[in-house]
This record gives structure tokens, C-alpha cells and sequence, in this order.
């Protein structure tokens, strides 16, 4: 029932948002706009959603929502340009797709695959928007059942699940990450009790930290530092041809569009992850069911239709969680997160009570973004292509100053200035270090919720944790967390290997034994 009132809410906001001209150039600009952050190296989808965030302080939550939701698939679908053209990914979710997309180009069919990565985005966009009607409203029923110790649990395995899949080396950096996002979510006077925490007497810190200034730190000035100290000069493109899309192709990898979309779906539905994991695990299960796997990274069609199909709708599967449990399922939805809280609106289960219709609202524009960006990329792609010649560098200034206005314009606070700056530069040493940033964000954002709820659970509890094994649901969420950690452990790690290969040994004494057998 709930997901056929969203369905209704959705073919509601779509003629809604039609009938306005202003939506619809909004819609386009910011597709182009987050197209341009993909496809220019050092620019991503997180950073193009986080500056935008600012800048639509003043609009309405209608129009807010159509800018940032287009910017965010614009800027994943963007990517794929310079993967394809230049073997740069733009953003870390076009990467798989670069091992296939440049080979295509030097064969002089750069227009052809730029065809395809369009038309399989939007049709992961689509799809994944298919979940989000259908889901979001399921979860949020369920969700409605947790008690504080659910929604504690669920935070701290956001956090724990983000830092273990998005370490570059050892997942402890991610940990530490993630629970020192959680540190800076605990300064200011708790929600509870109203007594200050960490803010050594400055007043201006009784409110907490702001959250888009943190996360436009977080994100913004690193890239800005790397781009800067890396002097990166752009590659020659290769030639572009005429862009078609190609529906015979499509035809052919049909079910291949669908299995990555699936899996788009699941990994962006889980928090922190992002689009870039989606990106690989799809390349690397397109490659193990490919019947000519060979073929990949040598120029595969199969192999850049599934990445791109996959990141994309990883989007849809990313807004799951947010819209439904207030857990955002990427750093972008993060962003997004930030975004719906400044426009007076509370991600969680009871979205559907304090604002019904607005996970139809949210679907419809993942829709209208969706063919806007076909459109967009079918026209524009080769307007678009030009921006590539120009070294990122250039850009890196102006990106800086709409950092400084945007913290500087929310709340017209210079003390927010003095926030993003150091955490902007902390950012960029746990990055030259190997800590990745998503989990430090994802703690900064989960970081009230995690502590507010386990909080008020004690209290009710009477300091006791026993609900969390007496209640189904905090059971099996803190079994996952616990078998999380330990997976990760050395000792587990050895073991699993010395029974993986004792396994190995007994198949192959079989299989020996078998062949030896007389006939």
C-alpha cells in the first residue's frame, strides 16, 4: 500500500515538475553543470553537489532538489568522457571504465561508446529510481518498528561498513576515519541534556559543527591542493566521431545491463560505499560470466556497458537508505543529506508522515534528470569534450572562492570559514596518508544519530544493553558489526586461508584419486 501511494505521489510530481519552464532549465543546467565536474578531472560529483548545495539556500525545496539530484547523476554519467577520451577517469566511479573505453576510442569509435555509457546510465538511473519508489517505503515501515538501540546500531554499522570498504590499504584507516568523523559530530551541547561538549568555552561552537562547511572542506580543498601541487596537464582526446546511440548493442548486452543494475542497487543501498566500488564489482562479475572475458580491456562493449549502467544506478540505490532510515548510501548522498536538512527536511522514517509524497518527488527527478542527461549527452557531448583541454588548474580558483561564499553564505558566519579551512587541510593529510574521507564524512553525518539514540536507549534501559540482544533486529545488526571486525583480523584472516587451502588439497586428492581409479 505504502509503495503504491509513493507510486501515485511520483506520476503526481512528474507533471508537477513539467509544467514549470523554471524546473526544466534548472533540470538541464545542472545536468550540463555536473556533466562538466565528471568529465573534468579533479572535479567530482561529490564536490559539484556539495558547492550547489550552498547556492540553493534560497530556492524553494522543489527546485533545491531538481539542482542537486541532476548535478549528482550528471556528474557520475560525466565521468565516462574523459575515462573514454583521454584514459583519465573524471571520478573515481568512472575508473573500471576507463580499461575499456580508451582502447574503443583509438580505434576511432569514441563516439559509439560515448552512445552507449549515455544510454546505459539512464537506464541504471531509471532503474534504480525503480527502487527507490518501490523500497523506500517499505523500509521506512519497517524502520518505524526500531527502538533507539536499532538506529544506534544501524549508525555505527554505516560507519564500520563505510571505513572497511573504502581503505586504499589497511581497513583500520578507514576505522580510525570514520570514528574521528564521529569525534567532531560530538562537539557542541548534546541534543539530550544541552551540556557543552569539546568546545572549550567558544560559544560559537555550542551548536555543533556545521555540516555542509565540514563536508565542502572535507572534499573541496584537498582536490584543490592535489590538482594544484600535480600541475596536471591534460592528454591529447582522442578523435570523436559522430555520438548514436547504439540499441542494437544494448539489445545484445541486455541482460548484462540488468545484473549491473542489480548490483548497483544492492552496493549503493549499503552506506558510505559509493559509485566507484559499484563501477569494479560489476566489472569484475561482467568479466567472470563473460563468455569471452579475454576481450576485456582490450576495448569490451560488455565491459563499459556494465560499469556504467552499474555506477548510475548505484545512485538510486544510494538514496534507499537516505530517504528511508536517514543513512546516506554514498559521499554524494552525503552531501545530499546535508542539502534536505538545510531546506527543513529530516531524512528516517517518518519522511513519509512530516512530507508525503516527497519519496515520489524524489523519484520522478531521479527520471526527468535521467532523460535530461540522454538528451544532454546525445547534443552537447562534444560542446562538453572541448572542457577537457583545458588544464584543471585553471579551474581550481574559482572552485575555491565558491567554497569561501558558499560556508561563508550559510548563516552569513565567517566563523564557518575558520571551520572549513582546517578541516579542509586535515582532509588532505589523511589522504596523503592513505585514510580515505568517506567514512570520516559518513561518521560527521551519523555521528548525532549514533550518540543521541544509545544515549536515550541507557536511559530508558536503565544503563543496561540487554535490549540489544533481546530485540530481532539490534541482534542481528550487532552479530553483522561484530563478524565485520573480526573478518578483518589477522588471525581470522589465516585462518580462513589455512582452511581454504586444506579444502583445495582434499578436492584435489579427490579429483587425483578419481583419475587414477581403473576403468
Amino acid at each position: 500500500m505504502e509503495a503504491l501511494n509513493a507510486l501515485g505521489g511520483f506520476f503526481t510530481s512528474i507533471g508537477g515538475l513539467v509544467a514549470d519552464p523554471i524546473n526544466l532549465l534548472v533540470l538541464f543546467g545542472a545536468v550540463v553543470m555536473g556533466i562538466i565536474f565528471g568529465a573534468t578531472p579533479g572535479l567530482t560529483a561529490t564536490l559539484g553537489v556539495a558547492l550547489l548545495t550552498t547556492l540553493t539556500y534560497g530556492m524553494n525545496q522543489s527546485t533545491a532538489m531538481i539542482a542537486l539530484l541532476a548535478i549528482y547523476v550528471g556528474g557520475v554519467y560525466g565521468g565516462s568522457y574523459a575515462s573514454i577520451l583521454i584514459n583519465i577517469p573524471g571520478t573515481a566511479a568512472a575508473a573500471a571504465t576507463a580499461l575499456d573505453g580508451y582502447p574503443i576510442a583509438m580505434r576511432g569509435e569514441g563516439g559509439r561508446a560515448l552512445g552507449l555509457t549515455t544510454t546505459a546510465s539512464a537506464i541504471g538511473t531509471i532503474i534504480g529510481m525503480i527502487f527507490v519508489v518501490s523500497l523506500s517505503p517499505l523500509i521506512s515501515e519497517l524502520a518505524l518498528q526500531f527502538t533507539s538501540f536499532e538506529f544506534f546500531l544501524l549508525a555505527f554499522f554505516g560507519i564500520i561498513i563505510s571505513g572497511t570498504l573504502t581503505s586504499p590499504d589497511l581497513v583500520y584507516k578507514g576505522w580510525i576515519a570514520g570514528f574521528l568523523g564521529l569525534f567532531l559530530a560530538m562537539v557542541g551541547r548534546d541534543a539530550l541534556q544541552f551540556y557543552p561538549r569539546f568546545t572549550f568555552g567558544n560559544s560559537q561552537l555550542d551548536g555543533g559543527l556545521e555540516v555542509v562547511p565540514v563536508l565542502i572542506g572535507a572534499f573541496g580543498i584537498p582536490q584543490i591542493i592535489q590538482v594544484l601541487k600535480d600541475k596536471f596537464v591534460p592528454k591529447q582526446a582522442a578523435k570523436l566521431d559522430r555520438i548514436v546511440p547504439d540499441f542494437k548493442t544494448i539489445g545484445r548486452n541486455f541482460k548484462h545491463i540488468i545484473r549491473s543494475a542489480l548490483i548497483g542497487v544492492g552496493i549503493g543501498a549499503v552506506p558510505g560505499i559509493g559509485e566507484d566500488i559499484a563501477g569494479w564489482v560489476s566489472y569484475g562479475t561482467a568479466k567472470n560470466a563473460s563468455k569471452t572475458p579475454e576481450q576485456f580491456g582490450k576495448g569490451s562493449y560488455e565491459a563499459v556497458v556494465s560499469t556504467e549502467t552499474a555506477n548510475n544506478a548505484c545512485i538510486g540505490g544510494a538514496m534507499i537508505p537516505l530517504l528511508s532510515l536517514g543513512v546516506p548510501g554514498s559521499p554524494p548522498a552525503a552531501m545530499l543529506l546535508g542539502a534536505l536538512m538545510l531546506h527543513g527536511v529530516a531524512p528516517g522514517p517518518m519522511l513519509r508522515i512530516d512530507h508525503p509524497g516527497f519519496i515520489g518527488e524524489i523519484s520522478a527527478i531521479l527520471l526527468l534528470a535521467s532523460i535530461a542527461m540522454w538528451i544532454a549527452g546525445m547534443l552537447l557531448a562534444k560542446q562538453v569534450v572541448k572542457v577537457l583541454r583545458i588544464p584543471p588548474a585553471i579551474f581550481m580558483p574559482i572552485i575555491a572562492v565558491l567554497a569561501v561564499i558558499g560556508s561563508y553564505a550559510l548563516g552569513t558566519k565567517v566563523f564557518n570559514l575558520y571551520l572549513m579551512v582546517p578541516v579542509g587541510i586535515i582532509a588532505y593529510f589523511l589522504t596523503e596518508m592513505g585514510y580515505p574521507i568517506a567514512p570520516l564524512v559518513i561518521g560527521v553525518i551519523l555521528g548525532p544519530m549514533a550518540d543521541q539514540n544509545l544515549r536515550r536507549g541507557l536511559m530508558i534501559s536503565g544503563g543496561s544493553f540487554a535490549p540489544i540482544f533481546t530485540r530481532p533486529v539490534a541482534l542481528i545488526l550487532f552479530l553483522v558489526i561484530v563478524f565485520t571486525i573480526v573478518s578483518q583480523l589477522p588471525f581470522y584472516k589465516r585462518w580462513m586461508g589455512d582452511l581454504r587451502s586444506r579444502v583445495a588439497e582434499r578436492r584435489q586428492a579427490r579429483s587425483s584419486s578419481g583419475a587414477n581409479k581403473p576403468e
